[in-house]
């Protein structure tokens, strides 16, 4: 595709609104405590799934960064990641047998810092979840890493535990960008860091970069890009800060006057935009970029990519089992999350043996809403007789409500809604949020308040 022609700036300031990033559908803001976790198991017995994914939260992490709104816990005692090794061991004990008929096809550690644990810990965890759970024999095996408090011989220790996909978060090289969030780090030791993933096997190495940031411009952040090109990353994820002091209080110390500003923060995004898809790399949905032979770039290809509280994944036909504090879960036609502090967490994995505090349960317009939404998030495109067929509907019909809010798209060639499909055009790759928050039964509710993030 052609980068340029997604850069039409009064139709991206028209339509440059707050909006969900649909990681669920339902989003997280529907979820309640009537969801109890004997609904959860009814939704294990009835998923048409037997495919299992993974996902672990280690929220702890060595310093903080400034920036960050993600569930952690800062603290330089290692100690403490035994103490939630031991807690997160029970709760795997006590949900593997609801599993027991599930093979894992993908395992994932984010956090916080999962390379705040020692090799002993990730062995110790690993180990456990071979032997709770049966894993396929081509299993995929995730891990996030923080640059700054590792070695360099964990890229070949964590190849023997199996791991075989790695993600680094960079953010930005730039000192003073680094030092205004409280993330100096090594650029040498990063690119060691990658040539020592490659050298032991992995399958795909990540980088994580962030735009909006202090202090950043496009000489400073053409740097970094530049950077992660040449030491050949597979793929990129290109974030954009979002500054909500007022939720997240180390973000206060960021001062408003060091942020770019809206324009020149779309030009940060423009520009990484333009060299990574120069360099070679496929755009991947909205914000991750993709060798051409990588899996994500085939799924893509093929229509075939699918988008889950991670992001984009090629996971599509998994069920997925949260585990750990604030960690969440799609089981089925339901969705539910653990509880986000860690005190709680133990005493009630203690107790019940599950950590989970709230869900929802699908209903089957939220089912058919959601793979509408997904089809516009992940291929840009909705097959109407497709959907017929899978949910018994009249698609026109039962979008008839619906269907006028894309007029304004449709007029400003965004997209066409045709008899057979909706074919949202390249050019509006950036506003898929904006266009498919028209599917969004729950939107009207949260019309007017500041729940979630600007789309670009």
């Amino acid at each position: 595709m052609q980068i340029q022609q997604c850069f039409d700036q009064s139709l991206l300031n028209k339509y440059n609104t707050s909006g969900p990033r649909y990681t669920s559908y339902p989003t997280a803001l529907e979820f309640n405590t009537q969801f109890d976790h004997q609904m959860l198991q009814q939704a294990i017995k009835v998923s048409k799934n037997r495919r299992l994914s993974l996902y672990l939260h280690i929220p702890f992490c060595h310093s903080l960064c400034y920036y960050c709104g993600c569930n952690k816990v800062v603290t330089r005692h290692r100690h403490k990641a035994d103490i939630y090794l031991d807690y997160l061991e029970q709760e795997i004990k006590a949900q593997a047998p609801l599993f027991k008929d599930y093979t894992v096809d993908q395992i994932h550690l984010g956090g916080g810092t999962p390379s705040f644990l020692t090799t002993s810990q990730l062995t110790r965890l690993t180990d456990l979840l071979k032997a709770q759970f049966s894993l396929s024999s081509d299993a995929e095996m995730g891990i996030e890493i923080d640059p700054r408090e590792v070695a360099l011989s964990l890229p070949a220790a964590l190849r023997k535990m199996g791991f075989n996909r790695i993600s680094i978060g960079v953010q930005d090289i730039d000192d003073t960008v680094q030092k205004a969030i409280n993330r100096v780090q090594s650029t040498e030791f990063i690119e060691q860091f990658v040539a020592q993933a490659k050298a032991a096997g992995f399958r795909s190495v990540n980088v994580d970069l962030i735009y909006g940031l202090p202090h950043q411009n496009e000489q400073t952040f053409s740097r970094t890009i530049d950077k992660m090109i040449a030491i050949d990353v597979d793929r990129i994820s290109l974030f954009s800060y979002a500054h909500l002091p007022s939720r997240f209080a180390a973000q206060r110390k960021l001062k408003d006057e060091w942020l770019p500003n809206a324009n020149e923060k779309f030009g940060l995004m423009r520009l990484a935009m333009e060299k990574f898809t120069d360099a070679g790399y496929e755009l991947i949905g909205m914000d991750h970029f993709a060798k051409p032979n990588d899996e994500l770039a085939i799924a893509q290809q093929n229509g075939q990519l699918h988008r889950n509280f991670q992001g984009y994944t090629t996971q599509g036909n998994c069920d997925l089992l949260g585990l750990g504090v604030s960690a969440i879960s799609a089981i089925g036609d339901s969705f539910s999350q653990n509880i986000k502090e860690l005190k709680p967490y133990y005493q009630q994995v203690e107790q019940l043996g599950h950590a989970q505090e709230k869900g929802i349960a699908l209903s089957q317009d939220d089912v058919i809403r959601g793979y509408v939404i997904k089809q516009l998030m992940c291929n840009l495109f909705v097959d109407k007789r497709q959907v017929e067929q899978l949910f018994s509907i009249k698609f026109d019909q039962y979008f008839a409500n619906d269907l006028p809010l894309l007029d304004c798209f449709i007029a400003d060639g965004l997209l066409e809604n045709n008899v057979n499909n909706i074919n949202v055009h390249q050019k509006a790759r950036l506003l898929i949020r904006t266009i498919s928050m028209s599917f969004d039964a729950y939107m009207k509710r949260h019309i007017n308040q500041q729940r979630f993030s600007r789309v670009i």
